[in-house]
């Protein structure tokens, strides 16, 4: 296993930044076997936890880059910007990760056409923003990147915040993601910018989501489908916000955070990237 933390680069304007701290990876890649295949490349799933864009959630980021191991990919959590920051400050970040991690994709025996975007909550707005906005021109005026430089393969999206419409958002991640950036309200808004150029979706949520209503990814789903993107959603019966693994490994002993018909998103995941996109 190479294990490390890395510090990213900052190319954009510190102004962004207005908390003075700066984002970085753990990774969770598995090395090579000299008896089995010396030269296999793997997908990496580049994680990024939940929390409202306020805290990071680390029931989301080590037992999940732990879990895509299991599965046979390499993994890496990125810890992004959050409050107080202005917007597009952890678009930025996450535009940073996936270019690091496909400049050293042969450092990490990681296939450099297979980055998988996997965000909770908050953090899967994250992964939905680079989803949308890759190629759209929001970020070319913070780095110097060329769109396929920073274009994720795939999304893997857990209950994850999307539109910023007020009778469903998630008030807080909208109103912290955008910081002074007022303005760019409808830019965040997620439902609204998925174009024929969006990466293939796999994303679940559950019907009883409070925090985070199913109506947010109700609407993407209705978007990937108008514009004719692979993807695959599952809406459970049953669950509350924020289930991470949905097992005891990420339950904190709370017993509404364990709901087994949930916890085999992982394998079903697994199945639907092996049928479609390995």
């Amino acid at each position: 296993m190479i294990h490390q933390t890395i510090q990213l680069p900052v190319h954009y304007a510190g102004t962004l930044h207005t908390n003075g701290t700066k984002p970085y990876l753990k990774t969770y890649l598995l090395e090579n076997q000299e008896a089995l295949n010396k030269n296999r490349k793997r997908a990496l799933v580049l994680i990024c936890p939940g929390g409202g864009y306020e805290y990071l959630s680390p029931r989301e980021a080590e037992p999940i880059a732990i879990k895509m191991n299991s599965l046979g990919f390499q993994a890496a959590v990125l810890y992004y910007s959050i409050k107080p920051m202005d917007f597009p400050a952890a678009a930025c970040d996450l535009a940073e990760a996936i270019y690091y991690a496909r400049t050293h994709a042969d450092e990490w025996n990681v296939n450099a056409d297979q980055i998988i975007l996997c965000g909770f909550s908050a953090g899967g707005h994250l992964c939905a923003t680079l989803g949308c906005h890759w190629n759209s021109g929001l970020l070319s005026k913070y780095l110097t990147y060329k769109p396929a430089d920073i274009k994720p393969n795939a999304l893997l999206l857990s209950y994850p915040v999307i539109t910023a419409d007020k009778a469903f958002c998630h008030e807080g991640s909208i109103t912290n993601v955008l910081g002074s950036v007022t303005g760019e309200r409808e830019t965040v808004s997620l439902e609204n910018h998925v174009t024929k150029d969006m990466p293939p979706v796999f994303m679940w949520h559950t019907f009883e989501d409070q925090a985070v209503p199913a109506e947010n990814t109700l609407r993407f789903a209705q978007a990937l489908r108008k514009a004719g993107i692979k993807f695959e959603y599952h809406l459970f019966a049953s669950g509350s916000h924020g289930l991470a693994l949905s097992t005891n490994e990420t339950s904190e002993k709370k017993p509404e955070l364990e709901v087994p018909a949930c916890a085999v998103w992982p394998e079903l995941f697994k199945a639907w990237w092996d049928g479609n996109l390995a």
